[in-house]
């Protein structure tokens, strides 16, 4: 099984990602992802934090993916969310809870 990762939002929710590495072959699906590094073993800190209708057509070329290197991003975690609203709502949550270096 693929290693999960909890990330908080400052509501307090609790949001379950799946780990990647940055060269995966993605699917054309919704979700929400988190440009990441680890900091120490099974802690990780966000760099840069979204929300995209498609993995496949938004991440391979990304173009927060410099600043992401430059700030040790190594792994992008992911979840699937079809509800546009839901994922918007998602990366405001997690953004008001994670300052990253790379959101703007």
């Amino acid at each position: 099984m693929a290693d999960q990762c909890k990330w908080v939002g400052a509501s307090g929710k609790e949001y379950l990602y799946t780990i990647y590495q940055m060269n995966t072959s993605w699917n054309d699906v919704p979700g929400n992802y988190i440009f990441a590094k680890e900091t120490t073993p099974h802690n990780w800190e966000a760099v840069y934090i979204g929300e995209t209708e498609s993995f496949k057509d938004r991440l391979p070329n990304h173009e927060a993916l410099p600043c992401v290197r430059s700030n040790g991003g190594t792994h992008i975690h992911a979840r699937t969310n079809s509800n546009s609203q839901a994922r918007l709502a998602e990366e405001k949550d997690l953004l008001d809870s994670h300052k990253t270096p790379c959101n703007g």
